[in-house]
This record gives structure tokens, C-alpha cells and sequence, in this order.
């Protein structure tokens, strides 16, 4: 039977594991490593690049590297890189195709299906966009599973407990909240919430605006490569916050100024990012009708859970110190990979049911007559938090005499007024020509357990009913579009995976000189001049040896021009 992979499509990094009759299995890269960066680049040669290599191009190439882009899915946006315009869905298919490449020189054979992790508070708009990247891959999507809900997979078949349990998962650039109960061996998720704009990344642009303003710098003041390495020191400086105080030695623009890192510093500038931490949270426990004190703990996920003043904030919030006995980079990814395997219907995986919720409401738009002037009104018909699959019906009714077609418009959102929530897709139903109110329409709502929408209109007085899967939306592909796609990307030309080892060093080796003058540039300028002489001979064994030498050079470069 062929494999079913699971995968963590990360802002920062992204990871993918697979269930093997022993266990999770996290699959490593072409570097070794269980993360992968999200992070793609075109180089000299008009290449793609992806992952590490990419990454060490960042600060000296911004032209020609993105990062991030997860944030941009779900909308119209396009990123160019080099010459070439690139969609976030295109972009997240080339970490994707990476992560399959990865999966199938480990498990030597090919692997074409996967769950795929998604944010909890993803829309519908953002999900279909995450599918259709795997397609663009070559992965057909088995399961979109929430972030936090594969983290509770893996949490659970690692401790094995029943209770009531607040899953806390802060990425790069997402921030979600679910509330779940785990008993005899059926995990049932009461509760989801979050921010789709709140992450590790934020507490760094946090940083780097204040020192900006400390010293009277404008952001517009720094070229590309200074903001490039300010984003750097920031995010180490963050990294390293909690066990050392830091003096740091910046380029501003003309200035060179210190700047010291400390605790307090970052408390201060990092507050309102910690009170809208506060927010999804109490609201899943409104939501679920849950006491704090019902809560038997709060499990942290994501990189970003590190971070000393958020570990603080929710001890404050829940009187004790939340668990993180598992890696919060990889635990998304195990839990996707258990997922695929009861998918697989491992005989070695123990049974467990799962049940999920609706992160937002989704309803239509009906007449607003006591405002006209405000637009139409929102009509639930599924509620946040409701437990999926779910299928729900509404009556709607004629506006006017002989009104012959009705337009059902689907909204996802918590507003009153439709315009102020997120427009899906429409419906035109026809419908017989009757006095106003003497026509009734039944609207249905089925959402299923990949937060996918199908939506039913029935008309009373013919019976007639009309369906619609939400899809197409903006920021997603049409089928012409994707098959645009899939030829343009096809015809990209990628480096062999097999020599991603040497293009890394070479590519951090690049970013190190840049960085550095004087005998320390002429010493990187050894090292790389040999480590090239080393590639030309063709001797693996010569270049293995070279590498080791060179990466363990450049290690401690690294570390004497951190602060």
C-alpha cells in the first residue's frame, strides 16, 4: 500500500514525518535536518532554490528570496523574485515539492498522497489555496488537519491520558488556540480560535521598530542588506533572550550604534503583542463554557512557545507552567503523520477518533430593513466552534413580489453586516414569481472535516435544488489558472537534491563575507576559494572532508559576530 506522508506547512520552517510500524518517523532533508526553512529563492543561474540554501541568500539577496509567504495564501498577492511573478500558492508548492522529494529518497518509493497541516484559524478561501499547492506538487490532499489538533494527536498517543486539555500553538506567523477533551481514546475538539497575523515574526518586527525609533531611524533610511542582517541580529537576540543580556553593534543607515538587548526592553515593546495572545484564548474558553480551572494542562506548540515573556504570560493566565515535553517545531508534523497513518489503517496504530470543529460562522446575507443603508445583514447558519462534519439547514424567503431568482451569497465571518465579513461565492437559484414571503427557499450547509464547503438551495414551490462547492475564490486557482501553473512551474529548473550540502555551505559562506571586513573577509575568501577547489576535483570523499572542515570554520565565525 502506498504511503501517506504528513506534513507541517510551516510560515518559518516545515517539517513531514511518516508512520512506520514502530512509530513516527520525522523525514529527514538532503541536510539531515527535520526543518526545512519556508523559504525559496532564484539564484545566479535562474534556479530555484529552497529550504536552507535559500535561507543563507536571504539577508544579501532579498530580490531574489522570499520568506514568509504563508501569510499571503489565501489572497491575490504575487511575489516577484528575479524576473519571475510568483503566487503564495506556488510558492508553498515548492516547499511542498521539496518536503516530497525528501519523503520519497527515505522511504525509497514514490509518495503522491499526504495530510497537510493548516492553521485553525485558516478560512475556507486559505484552505482551498493549501490544497491546491499540493496539487501544483504532485500530492493529492488526504486530510487537511488543524495545527493544533495534529499537536493533540501526537500529545496524546505520547501520554496517553484522558482529559481536558488547551492547545497553545505560536509559529512564525500564526497564532491558535484549541480547546479538546481526550478520553478513551476519542479526541474531540470543543473549541478553536486565533490569529492568522500573529507570530514569532511580529515580536521581531516588534524589535526592529523599536530600536529604530530609539536611534531616529526610518525604516526607508536602511538599504535592503542592512535591514536584511538588522532582521537577523533581532531574531538571535530574541533566540538567545533568557539566558544573556546583549549588546549588540548595528548598522542604521550612516549610523553604528549599540544597542542593548534585556529582558525588560523586550517585556515592554513586546506587551501589546501579548495581550492579543490573551484574546483568541479567552475566547476559546467562552466559547467552550470552560473554566480555567477545568483546563488539566496547556500543551505549547510552535517554535514562537519558547519565548521566556509568552511562557510567563499564560503561567500568569493559568496559575501553573504549561507542558512542552515534545519538540514544538515537530510535533505538528507527527501528528499529521499519525493522522496519515489511521488513514492507512496501520494495524500497528491504535484506534482514535477524532472530531474537529468550524474555526468561523458561515451563513448568507439577507435584507437589512430596518437599515437599508448599512447593506444586508448576516444570517448564521453554521455557528464557530459547531463540531464537524456538520450539515445545517435555513429558511430564507422572497424580498419582493415576482422576484424570480434569488442570489445566496456565502459569508465566513462574526459580524453582523455582511460587508464586513468575507465574501466565499454565490448561488443564483430561480425560483416561481410569488407575493412577497410566499416563497421559501431551504439553504444548506454541509462543512467537512477538511473545512471544506458545499452549500444546497431547494426551492419549495418546485423542488427544484441547486449545489455549489465553494471554490475559486480569491486567491485561489481556477482550473485554467492551475494548469498555468503547472506548466510554468514545470518548466523551472531546479539543482539536483543530491548537491544541496554544498550549495548551503557555499551559499553561507557567501553571506559571511558580505557580512564581514578586513582579515576576517580574506580568511572566508580562503575557505570558500578552498572548499571550490575541493568541488572541482569531483572526489566525494575530498569534498565530504572539505565541508566538515569549512562548515566547522564558518561555525565559529558565526558565533564571535552574533553580538
Amino acid at each position: 500500500m502506498m504511503r501517506v506522508i504528513g506534513i507541517d506547512l510551516g510560515t518559518t520552517n516545515s517539517a513531514c514525518g511518516v508512520w512506520m510500524a514502530d512509530g513516527v518517523k520525522l523525514i529527514p532533508n538532503s541536510l539531515g535536518e527535520f526543518l526545512t526553512p519556508s523559504v525559496v529563492g532564484v539564484d545566479a543561474e535562474g534556479k530555484v532554490i529552497v529550504g536552507q540554501s535559500a535561507k543563507e541568500r536571504l539577508l544579501y539577496h532579498p530580490d531574489k528570496t522570499i520568506a514568509a509567504f504563508k501569510r499571503w495564501m489565501g489572497s491575490d498577492y504575487s511575489i516577484k523574485l528575479k524576473d519571475q511573478n510568483f503566487t503564495a500558492i506556488e510558492l508553498s508548492s515548492l516547499i511542498l515539492r521539496a518536503l516530497k522529494a525528501d519523503a520519497e529518497a527515505f522511504l525509497g518509493e514514490t509518495v503522491s498522497e499526504a495530510v497537510i497541516s493548516v492553521p485553525a484559524y485558516f478560512n475556507d478561501n486559505q484552505r482551498l489555496a493549501t490544497k491546491q499547492a499540493a496539487e501544483l506538487a504532485g500530492l493529492k490532499v488526504q486530510r487537511l488537519i488543524n495545527e493544533p489538533t495534529a499537536a493533540a494527536m501526537a500529545y496524546g498517543l505520547h501520554e496517553k491520558n484522558d482529559g481536558t486539555f488547551l492547545i497553545l500553538d505560536l509559529g512564525g506567523g500564526t497564532f491558535d488556540v484549541s480547546l479538546l477533551e481526550f478520553f478513551d481514546g476519542i479526541m474531540e475538539v470543543h473549541a478553536s480560535a486565533g490569529d492568522n497575523y500573529l507570530g514569532g515574526e511580529d515580536f521581531v518586527n516588534a524589535m526592529i521598530e523599536t530600536v529604530l525609533n530609539e536611534h531616529g531611524v526610518k525604516r526607508e533610511e536602511l538599504v535592503d542588506n542592512q535591514l536584511q542582517q538588522l532582521y537577523r541580529q533581532m531574531e538571535m537576540a530574541k533566540r538567545a533572550l533568557g539566558t544573556q543580556e546583549q549588546t549588540l553593534e548595528l548598522e542604521l543607515g550612516s549610523k553604528s550604534v549599540e544597542q542593548k538587548i534585556t529582558l525588560d526592553w523586550f517585556a515592554r515593546l513586546a506587551t501589546p503583542l501579548l495581550v492579543r495572545i490573551k484574546q483568541p484564548i479567552e475566547r476559546a474558553l467562552r466559547d467552550s463554557k470552560t473554566e480555567r480551572s477545568a483546563i488539566d494542562d496547556v500543551l505549547l506548540v510552535g517554535g514562537s512557545t519558547r519565548l521566556a515573556a509568552f511562557r510567563s504570560t499564560i503561567a500568569k493566565m493559568f496559575g501553573r507552567f504549561p507542558a512542552a515535553n515534545l519538540d514544538p517545531d515537530t510535533v505538528v508534523a507527527s501528528g499529521a503523520a499519525i493522522q496519515a497513518g489511521l488513514i492507512m489503517r496501520d494495524e500497528a496504530l491504535e484506534d482514535v477518533v477524532l472530531t474537529d470543529v468550524c474555526p468561523y460562522t458561515l451563513g448568507t446575507g439577507v435584507v437589512n430593513e430596518a437599515s437599508p443603508d448599512q447593506g444586508n445583514l448576516f444570517m448564521p447558519i453554521i455557528e464557530r466552534n459547531t463540531t464537524v462534519p456538520v450539515s445545517i439547514s435555513r429558511k430564507v424567503y422572497n424580498a419582493y413580489d415576482n422576484q424570480d431568482q434569488l442570489r445566496i451569497r456565502v459569508y465566513q465571518g462574526e459580524h453582523r453586516l455582511v460587508r464586513k465579513n468575507v465574501l466565499l461565492g454565490e448561488l443564483l437559484v430561480d425560483v416561481t414569481p410569488l407575493p412577497e414571503g410566499q416563497e421559501v427557499v431551504e439553504i444548506r450547509y454541509s462543512y467537512d472535516m477538511n473545512g471544506l464547503l458545499e452549500v444546497d438551495a431547494t426551492v419549495q414551490s418546485t423542488g427544484k435544488t441547486y449545489n455549489k462547492i465553494i471554490e475559486h475564490v480569491p486567491g485561489t486557482l481556477t482550473e485554467e489558472t492551475k494548469q498555468a501553473s503547472l506548466e510554468r512551474l514545470a518548466k523551472l529548473k531546479f539543482h539536483p537534491r543530491e548537491g544541496e550540502e554544498n550549495r548551503t555551505l557555499l551559499a553561507r559562506g557567501e553571506r559571511l563575507y558580505e557580512s564581514s571586513l578586513g582579515t576576517r573577509r580574506e580568511y572566508i575568501a580562503e575557505l570558500m576559494a578552498y572548499f571550490e577547489k575541493a568541488l572541482e576535483s569531483q572526489n566525494a570523499i575530498e569534498i565530504a572532508q572539505a565541508r566538515q572542515q569549512i562548515s566547522r570554520a564558518l561555525d565559529e565565525i558565526e558565533g564571535e559576530s552574533l553580538f
